[in-house]
């Protein structure tokens, strides 16, 4: 093994090793693309993704992928709604994404439980 390899980025793992191009932990058995980790850690930016694993970006559309329910309402947000023109925050309680939702107005979402579009 070689000393240069990068540790795992969920467990801190030294015990990596390389499986064709992709990097590999024998401890926690994540496995990471070498130049998808340093483009990350070198952004300095976090990144946030749909509940599929899509990146999203200010702007985007996506859908809601399960029925919310929402307080002083008496209908919740279907599964299904188009969401346009999200914009991505630092929100309270992982709620991440900042948005106006037509019959409710303004409101934030977690990434969870939305979809890219």
């Amino acid at each position: 093994m070689s000393d240069t390899l990068p540790p795992c980025p969920q467990c801190s793992s030294e015990y990596t090793y390389e499986m064709n191009a992709l990097m590999v932990c024998p401890e926690c058995g994540h496995e990471w693309a070498p130049a998808e980790a340093d483009t990350q850690a070198g952004a300095g930016e976090r990144v946030i993704k749909d509940s599929v694993g899509n990146v999203l970006s200010d702007g985007d559309t996506v859908t809601v992928v399960k029925a919310l329910k929402v307080k002083g309402s008496a209908s919740g947000i279907k599964a299904g709604t188009k969401v346009r023109n999200i914009r991505l925050v630092d929100g309270v309680d992982g709620h991440d994404i900042d948005c106006r939702i037509e019959g409710f107005g303004a409101m934030q979402l977690k990434s969870g439980v939305v979809k890219k579009a």
